[in-house]
């Protein structure tokens, strides 16, 4: 908050310096559980940046996502998706399909889509990251086993516990290897995978509430 108010005083309330210091912050906000200031600082920020650098400037862009991961955390999904479809096209064209930013947003979308209920969009979205991924970054990297685990959260909720249970075999095996046995996405990745294989007609409705989904991921400015 000091430094926010010592740049909004040295160099004005629509500086890149102070626009910066309010992204940071709200995003603290937001970790924090205090959503109502985070809103309000990645409101402002937006709007800023919209004034100042157009609505299709990547940080404008950036400003939208955070905020679009805001309202995931709200629970409100309408917004969140408006939000993150404008930014998913504004990406694509200024940067590419297969670029990080691209694809990180077009996962929180999926995340949204989850969370309603809509599995065939999330399907079909997470397949288009995991295998954009898998050609920018490889098959084990980090966010492409992240990919792979909501995937296989997804084919749960369908109730296609093989191929859900094969994917989380395959990110498992990749996060011990990169990340060790105790480390706890490989323990998270254990304990899935277990629900999964002792999935039965008479406990799905029990199970299917156990389930790992990512939250949207901030993007930095």
């Amino acid at each position: 908050m000091g430094v926010m108010n010592a740049f909004k005083t040295k160099l004005g309330s629509d500086h890149q310096f102070t626009l910066n210091s309010m992204s940071n912050l709200a995003l603290t906000h937001r970790n924090q559980g205090r959503w109502d200031e985070a809103e309000k600082l990645q409101m402002d920020v937006m709007n800023a940046r919209k004034t100042k650098l157009e609505s299709d400037h990547p940080d404008t862009l950036t400003s939208k996502a955070n905020l679009a991961s805001t309202y995931w955390n709200q629970g409100r999904w309408d917004e969140a998706e408006k939000l993150e479809l404008d930014v998913i096209d504004a990406f694509k064209t200024k940067l590419g399909s297969d670029h990080p930013s691209t694809l990180t947003i077009m996962a929180n979308l999926a995340s949204t889509y989850w969370n309603q209920g809509r599995w065939d969009e999330a399907e079909k979205l997470q397949m288009d990251v995991l295998n954009a991924r898998k050609i920018k970054l490889g098959s084990d990297h980090p966010d492409t086993l992240n990919s792979m685990a909501d995937l296989a959260s997804t084919y749960r909720s369908q109730g296609r516990w093989d191929k859900a249970a094969n994917l989380q075999m395959d990110v498992m095996n990749a996060r011990n290897t990169r990340l060790g046995p105790n480390h706890p996405d490989t323990c998270t990745n254990m304990s899935s995978l277990k629900t999964t294989t002792n999935q039965t007609p008479s406990n799905q409705v029990l199970q299917t509430g156990q389930q790992h989904h990512n939250q949207p991921v901030s993007m930095v400015n």
